[in-house]
């Protein structure tokens, strides 16, 4: 058995959703181009296609939204995807200074592009996303049983909401947990563990695909007996899947997984 595992399935199952349940690359990708016009304002501001394919490698690097407009700065500076891969941390601070720009000013071109955009045309927006192969229906296999079953995300609730119920699925709205809640995903664990669980020692189960928010709630010792999942489907690198080819804590998911039962998921 698996170290830390109480049972072959949780009592309690928080899932995240971009990168995860929804597939939001389209989106983002547009996004960021949106963005990038607004601030360099270049003379044909046609949706550069043949770029997608490397933002799609590079959006994993991303921490927060406002480094997604320099992810396209540099495609187009043809800076190497190794490079940037290399040390995205330095090349973001490069790009900064060598541009007289601020994380402020990008995460304001890049919220009020998305801001504007569902404002004006929400059907567009929503249309861009796409749910990853299975997910739905494994969702809705979980929802007829007793597991608890939570979305936790960085995306607001209400588009959250609204993607599920526009592929059919009649998902508690308490229950979806969106970026307006602004904490942790580790305090939301904490807090769904507080109110939901009987048993504080009852298994939780947590499906991410940013390996970052998996490690912090992985040192967070009072969350020691949550089993953490890496969804290999979503927004990550293969440097973070080989990562944790050895680790006790952190599960690497496929898909395929995913879609059977929970006992699949340790195998």
């Amino acid at each position: 058995m698996t170290p830390g595992l109480t049972k072959a399935e949780p009592k309690l199952l928080a899932l995240d959703f971009d990168g995860v349940l929804c597939d939001g690359m389209a989106e983002y990708f547009e996004t960021a181009w949106r963005a990038y016009c607004q601030i360099w304002q270049p003379e044909d501001p046609t949706l550069p296609t043949d770029l997608k394919g490397g933002f799609a490698r590079l959006r994993p690097l991303v921490e927060t939204g406002w480094e997604m407009p320099l992810v396209m700065r540099s495609l187009i500076l043809d800076i190497p995807e190794k490079e940037a891969r290399a040390d995205w941390g330095g090349l973001v601070q490069h790009l900064l200074d060598k541009e007289n720009l601020n994380p402020a000013e990008l995460g304001e071109a890049v919220d009020g592009t998305r801001d504007r955009w569902i404002a004006t045309d929400p059907d567009s927006w929503l249309a861009l996303q796409k749910f990853y192969s299975g997910v739905i229906d494994r969702l809705t296999e979980i929802m007829q049983t007793d597991v608890i079953t939570f979305i936790v995300s960085t995306k607001e609730g209400r588009f959250i909401r609204q993607l599920l119920q526009q592929a059919g699925v009649d998902f508690p709205a308490e229950q979806v947990i969106g970026k307006e809640i602004k904490q942790p995903k580790s305090q939301t664990l904490r807090d769904l563990r507080d109110r939901h669980l009987s048993n504080p020692e009852d298994p939780i189960w947590f499906v991410e695909d940013r390996l970052k928010t998996l490690q912090k709630v992985k040192q967070e010792t009072d969350l020691s007996t949550v089993q953490l999942f890496l969804a290999n489907w979503g927004y990550n690198l293969p440097r973070d899947r080989q990562s944790i080819r050895q680790d006790s804590r952190i599960h690497l998911l496929s898909l395929n997984q995913f879609a059977q039962p929970f006992s699949q998921w340790l195998s």
